[in-house]
């Protein structure tokens, strides 16, 4: 494929969720910062591990961090992370295509009930196009962080059914999400509110997640520890819901959790929940499993199927030992 502008159609499924998106779903419009600001995070982890194997992947930009910033004269929002970023192959796999054998379940599933629909946007890793809610147009820049500066990547959409994806040029690794206001989203251009909202649904992300508006300094808004490292006395049960509605997508309470420590010959700290409704794909024996390993809280796989026997795939949480 030619490295020149190109132009795509959306997948089918795509159009019908962006058309549910833009013109039915506006009670719970927030959640697309929590989903944009959990994508950057996981981009972020994915580099924090690969960089284990091959440092200068971190060149000379080490620091792990999640920038949020306003330009209130252009109604620009933008998130922004320094993780492993995109090639443009990826771009199109992962920006054009819902590539998950539940997209026709997630569709079936649908019901006009904007609480509902809202609850199963990030359920179903479709969490990237909620930003249409708020958005009239979307602008992602990215760049893998083992490819050359001249291999970034563009793509912007309208959300009406097509997307454009261009070579650029681009100095800094990782991803920029650029959204383009809708005139009646004001609210996402206040720092308070993005700050509010921060604290709220990303408080628990292990990493800085800096808030600043157009030429002003950085905030660093969360508290950016890793929440199953605190002592369980520290950690309010608000806390431990937020953590699994990022970890597992989903908007819904878990049913309930369990936050151990195990200290002796193997050492090791997991934190594991059970969800208040089944998974779209129990019944799918190749679905993912949802428990997270971490190494000293460095994420390491989430397809670590050794944890739990095959009937308890529902369960959602993670793992950090001493040592692999």
């Amino acid at each position: 494929m030619g490295s020149g502008p190109n132009t795509f159609t959306f997948q089918a499924e795509i159009k019908q969720l962006l058309h549910l998106m833009v013109h039915s779903l506006y009670s719970d419009r927030e959640i697309f910062l929590r989903e944009l600001v959990s994508n950057a995070s996981d981009a972020n982890d994915r580099l924090r591990f690969e960089s284990l194997k091959v440092p200068a992947l971190l060149g000379d930009d080490p620091e792990l961090v999640i920038r949020v910033t306003v330009d209130a004269a252009a109604r620009l929002l933008r998130i922004t992370d320094n993780g492993i970023g995109m090639s443009r192959e990826e771009v199109i796999d992962n920006l054009g295509t819902i590539a998950r054998s539940g997209t026709g379940q997630f569709l079936a599933r649908l019901t006009g009930d904007q609480r509902q629909d809202a609850e199963l946007i990030g359920r179903f890793g479709v969490g990237f196009y909620s930003a249409f809610i708020v958005a009239d147009e979307v602008t992602v820049h990215t760049r893998r962080a083992d490819a050359d500066v001249s291999q970034g990547v563009s793509w912007v959409s309208d959300g009406q059914g097509e997307y454009r994806v261009t070579s650029i040029e681009r100095a800094e690794r990782g991803t920029t999400v650029e959204l383009k206001l809708k005139a009646n989203a004001d609210e996402f251009l206040e720092l308070a509110r993005l700050k509010e909202l921060i604290r709220k649904y990303s408080d628990h992300i292990a990493f800085p997640v800096r808030v600043a508006g157009e030429g002003q300094a950085e905030e660093t808004v969360n508290r950016a520890k890793a929440l199953w490292t605190r002592p369980r006395a520290e950690i309010a049960d608000a806390e431990y819901v937020e953590f699994y509605k990022h970890i597992a997508h989903d908007t819904e309470d878990p049913l309930i959790w369990s936050h151990n420590r195990v200290e002796g010959k193997r050492e090791y700290t997991s934190l594991l929940y059970v969800p208040a409704a089944a998974p779209f794909d129990l019944w799918n024996r190749e679905s993912p499993r949802g428990v997270k390993l971490y190494v000293q809280r460095v994420f390491i796989t989430d397809q670590a199927t050794q944890f739990l026997p095959l009937y308890l795939r529902f369960i959602r949480g993670i793992v950090d030992s001493g040592e692999l």
